[in-house]
């Protein structure tokens, strides 16, 4: 082991840059038996710089998706691994990296002077605020877990939390962790920009950037999910910081800050509304044009199933004037099918209607239209079901004593529009259910152990 350890020290001496080969996962297969020991034997390893200026540490930071919750795997799945030929490889490099991650703190903050440390966290571009701007919640409870007075540090120019940095980015996980730090979050609602007073409910009054917009489709369920974002912020502060005026737009990446007139300031629901008025009317216009869409629809469905309740299939009889095949089971299906496509299509009209006619005021992008709009397309997706199952048994009444294999085919090619109406919409209904329903979870407490 001595001497694997020798060579791997002369490997990243003479190789890539110090923090790289800590977070490469290529070089972390290649030396993760013996990373732990360079370390220990060669602390300063842990605030070298790469080129950029950054540590491991920093590195790290910035990669949300290569650090575990846990240290190792679980004993199942290290059998796993053994067994299948690395199935587990990937989240053996997620553990590899948390434990990488603890240690690098330890070396830091165990041989690292205060000074140097102060600089490794009290910058904009220091690893706290990286972490926290990529949602790197795994990162910060590793740190906050040696070092919990960090969860409150504060930078000094803009008086910035790594709550305000989450807010900013629209990282739900980092800011679940205010609910973790029990009356602490108080300081955290009282702090402002003191060149702007913009507190952290302004923060999530600005329009976030289009690359956090766009985790979500349409512009209806990006307003929703901003005002989610507000209402969640709103929960924390006190009602005195709502009526607080900001006199420009906070920054917190250290560019110049933009101030606005002296009587134009603005409190931080008049900036959310400024900030969001144009997604507002984008997402006006996108429910609109969806509600027209799917009404058309509705509508060519509405009068095929009213005309079919009244042409059986077989006619009537002439004597009586009943359906000639109303004993037949494919008969009873056929009408319970009917009857239910109409209702269903008639509800989605009804449905599709209300959403053209909605005032489109803030507040209705909250639940009321991304919920209509839900709605509209389950019923609607029904009743297409529901009017293809009618089809297909007019087959099944005409051929019951006859050829059985060609309604039994009729009805299998019925299932094409269905599966259409599924995989063209799937993506639009599961980002309305998760906009409109699974995000008020997002924000709530996990049961973290913080401390």
């Amino acid at each position: 082991m001595g001497s694997s350890i020798k060579f791997g020290i002369e490997i990243i001496e003479q190789g890539p840059t110090i923090p790289e080969i800590f977070v490469d996962e290529a070089a972390l297969r290649q030396h993760n038996n013996v990373a732990f020991q360079i370390l220990k034997l060669k602390p300063e390893l842990a605030k070298e710089r790469n080129e950029e200026g950054f540590t491991a540490l920093h590195v790290l930071a910035s990669k949300p998706s290569a650090i575990s919750s846990s240290k190792e795997l679980s004993s199942w799945k290290k059998h796993m691994n053994s067994w299948f030929n690395g199935i587990y490889n990937k989240a053996l490099m997620q553990t590899l990296a948390h434990q990488i991650v603890d240690l690098l703190w330890n070396q830091v903050t165990e041989y690292v002077s205060l000074k140097d440390v102060a600089d490794l966290i009290g910058s904009l571009t220091s690893m706290l605020f990286a972490a926290a701007a990529a949602g790197n919640v795994e990162f910060l409870l590793i740190i906050f877990r040696q070092d919990p007075q960090l969860v409150m540090h504060i930078a000094k120019d803009n008086k910035a939390s790594i709550f305000h940095i989450a807010v900013q980015n629209r990282q739900e996980s980092v800011f679940s962790l205010i609910y973790e730090i029990g009356g602490l979050k108080d300081l955290i609602a009282f702090t402002k920009d003191d060149k702007t007073d913009c507190n952290i409910l302004h923060l999530a009054g600005m329009l976030a950037a289009p690359h956090h917009l766009s985790r979500v489709s349409g512009a209806a369920l990006q307003m929703q999910r901003e005002l989610l974002w507000f209402k969640e912020v709103e929960k924390i502060v006190y009602s005195y910081h709502t009526r607080v005026h900001c006199k420009g737009l906070p920054n917190l990446t250290g560019g110049e800050t933009k101030l606005f007139d002296p009587a134009d300031t603005l409190t931080p629901r008049q900036l959310f509304s400024r900030q969001h008025e144009q997604l507002r009317k984008d997402g006006e216009e996108w429910m609109k044009s969806t509600a027209n869409s799917c009404m058309v629809v509705a509508t060519l469905i509405t009068t095929v199933v009213f005309a079919a309740a009244f042409t059986f299939p077989g006619g009537n009889n002439d004597k009586d004037g009943t359906p000639i095949f109303r004993q037949n089971q494919a008969f009873t299906v056929f009408i319970i099918s009917d009857v239910a496509a109409l209702v269903l299509s008639t509800t989605s009209i009804l449905t599709f209607l209300s959403i053209l006619t909605s005032r489109y005021a803030e507040e209705d992008f909250l639940m009321s239209l991304p919920g209509k709009l839900l709605f509209g397309l389950l019923t609607l997706f029904v009743s297409i079901a529901c009017m293809a199952v009618a089809f297909s048994m007019t087959f099944f009444i005409a051929y019951d004593k006859t050829n059985a294999k060609l309604p039994l085919a009729i009805a299998a090619v019925t299932v094409i529009p269905i599966g259409c109406f599924c995989v063209f919409h799937l993506r639009l209904i599961v980002d309305i259910l998760r906009s409109a329903y699974w995000s008020y979870f997002s924000f709530r407490k996990r049961n973290i152990k913080l401390f």
